[in-house]
């Protein structure tokens, strides 16, 4: 991982010359305020120096198509974080002030600045562009080309996540709606913003808006940090686990992170984001590593155990005691010594050399002359096997079942009918039913109808 590469936020942007916001128009617009020919829209690569740094005419630009429903003003993230800079100096009160810089925003329409992802991206070559690599590679090679946060800048961007968190909820809140309505009717789209805005968000027009500045400065948050999961995940590497799966399990804890951060605290974002990657990780690993699927809180509970065994110094200790030593009740520690049954495959060969043969050879049954076909069968009728079943039935238990699962009769019968005919309740039918079957399902009677049902 590459450490050395210049850093978008050590950059500090001259203030925009045009003051006042504008129509935010289909094509692009940078963060000056000069807007770009919508014929011959200029590229951020284009315009980047070819050692990854920027200049302020450089930065972040803003794209997208927005519906002049939503916002017909835009505060770019310069001007945005002056007014959130302002608020952090007292964070006690910045969930107070940010209610009312966002009721601010709503009544004069102006929405935040979208920007293009590739500008927190490093420009890539041409040869590099056009090589035939794996997707291992090719996705290591985009997170290399990630320009960094630093920690003042990585504050301001958790800010801008927070104020525009803040705003989407109040925005669902003013629209009488929740999460949950957001997610069915405008998942899709989400990483289609670049040059235009979403056309498929069947909600309000600010609300879609709102939801999609969340969305980037999130997206932006992680992508920024996808090295993380790449160095994080190099100590599961002696595990079985496909490394792709737990990159992907580790990306998306990216995410939770970002909601968790809490920038007032004075922490950089991975110090903060191990914890939900370890998470993660261990997760996926409890999940799928075993044939056997194993509840989480067993499989930690289980190495509590282990490890009271091994300060007791007794592996046979008994159960009270282990449970005392590891500070767990009695019934945890049961299931827990009760789940740790390993599985073998009766595929698998006794040795490594394969020649001493597998574990099903020793569990295969004997072959009569006649192969696995027998003549047990021949003597005994399913209609015989159902009769000595239902004789060991009591007279009305046999007589409800019969006439309910159409047994010797010539149509099922409904419970009105049953009732009708024993001059009872349909309650009272059910019951007999439910206990007549509960006996039918026994050991003795089953071994009766056994051979058919294999």
């Amino acid at each position: 991982m590459r450490r050395t590469q210049s850093r978008i936020g050590d950059l500090k942007p001259q203030r925009p010359q045009a003051a006042g916001p504008e129509a935010f128009t289909a094509g692009v617009r940078s963060r000056t305020g000069g807007a770009a020919p919508a014929s011959r829209p200029q590229s951020p690569r284009g315009r980047r120096a070819q050692n990854g740094t920027e200049t302020a005419e450089q930065a972040p630009r803003a794209v997208g198509k927005l519906d002049p429903r939503a916002s017909s003003k835009i505060i770019s993230h310069w001007e945005l974080d002056e007014r959130l800079d302002a608020l952090a100096t007292a964070p006690e009160t910045f969930v107070a002030g940010s209610l009312t810089l966002a009721g601010e925003l709503d009544r004069t329409c102006t929405g935040l600045e979208v920007t293009d992802p590739l500008s927190w991206r490093k420009p890539i070559s041409p040869e590099e562009a056009g090589a035939r690599v794996s997707l291992a590679q090719q996705f290591r090679r985009d997170v290399d080309s990630m320009i960094l946060l630093d920690r003042e800048p990585e504050a301001r961007l958790a800010r801008r996540v927070e104020f525009a968190r803040i705003r989407f909820e109040n925005t669902l809140k003013v629209a009488g709606l929740t999460a949950a309505d957001v997610a069915q009717g405008n998942v899709s789209g989400t990483g289609g913003f670049v040059g235009a805005y979403p056309t498929n968000c069947r909600l309000p027009a600010d609300l879609c808006r709102r939801w999609l500045e969340l969305h980037t400065l999130r997206t932006e948050m992680v992508e920024r940090n996808l090295y993380l999961a790449l160095i994080n995940v190099e100590r599961y590497s002696h595990t079985t686990a496909s490394q792709a799966d737990l990159i992907q399990e580790g990306s998306a804890a990216l995410f939770r992170a970002v909601d968790g951060f809490d920038w007032r605290r004075g922490l950089l974002f991975r110090t903060y984001a191990v914890h939900w990657l370890n998470q993660a990780f261990r997760s996926y690993l409890y999940n799928f590593m075993n044939t056997v699927r194993v509840p989480v809180y067993l499989q930690k509970a289980l190495k509590h155990v282990n490890d009271a065994k091994g300060r007791l110094g007794d592996s046979k200790a008994s159960v009270a005691k282990i449970a005392e030593e590891a500070d767990l009740t009695e019934s945890i520690v049961v299931a827990a010594m009760a789940s740790a049954r390993s599985s073998r495959s009766i595929d698998m060969a006794f040795d490594d050399s394969g020649e001493s043969g597998r574990l099903k050879d020793l569990l295969q049954a004997d072959l009569s002359e006649d192969g696995p076909y027998t003549t047990a069968l021949e003597d005994v009728s399913l209609e015989e096997s159902i009769g000595e079943a239902l004789e060991r039935l009591s007279d009305r238990e046999r007589y409800v079942i019969t006439l309910r699962f159409g047994v010797g009769v010539e149509r099922e019968h409904t419970l009105a009918e049953v009732a009708a005919k024993l001059g009872v309740s349909l309650e009272r039918v059910r019951q007999i039913q439910v206990r007549a079957i509960g006996k039918l399902r026994s050991p003795q009677l089953r071994k009766v109808v056994d051979p058919f049902l294999n």
